[in-house]
């Protein structure tokens, strides 16, 4: 596995060593003892597994807040997503900003998302799965979210016009946002 860090203090662009021949392929999602030589220490507790139907799915920009918040770790399984993270930490030389990736079943890339970010992606491709691990039960109680297209975070989305729950059609702007991490 290689560990990239990403412009976001504490966020990582993961590669994973693949074997593949003509039976497939075989690599290593997550390693306990890797994450922990790299650095990053999250005791996963809780797998997720979410299927869109429709390019152009946009889930996010969500996040827990303190009493329930959630480091992950974000992969595709079948298609392709543009990631977006957002750093929500108010002491971090990174407040306000956004990085984006492209994950997919093709290039195998995973992404560790820490504490105090929120996050989100859009489905490049129909019947998109992607499946993250979460270091804090999910709360309902204590989610929250920024919305996607917000002016003052200027996200570069290769979508204009995505296909969005009620939800996330109501987050709240960045600029109401403050910040509890």
């Amino acid at each position: 596995m290689e560990f990239q860090e990403t412009s976001l203090k504490g966020a990582y662009l993961i590669i994973p060593q693949v074997f593949q021949d003509e039976r497939g392929f075989f690599l290593e999602n997550y390693s306990k003892k890797k994450f922990q030589e790299a650095g990053i220490e999250a005791d996963f507790v809780q797998d997720n597994h979410s299927l869109s139907v429709m390019k152009g799915v946009l889930r996010g920009l969500h996040f827990q807040n303190p009493e329930d918040v959630q480091a992950k770790l974000v992969r595709v399984t079948k298609g392709a997503v543009y990631d977006v993270i957002v750093d929500l930490r108010k002491d971090s030389p990174t407040f306000g900003k956004w990085e984006g990736f492209e994950l997919s079943a093709k290039n195998f890339d995973m992404l560790f998302v820490p504490r105090g970010f929120a996050h989100g992606f859009v489905t490049l491709e129909d019947y998109t799965e992607f499946e993250y691990k979460c270091d804090n039960f999910y709360n309902p109680k204590n989610e929250s979210g920024i919305i996607w297209n917000d002016p003052d975070l200027d996200i570069n989305w290769p979508i204009e016009n995505p296909i969005l729950s009620e939800k996330d059609k109501k987050q709240q702007f960045f600029r109401d946002f403050n910040s509890p991490f």
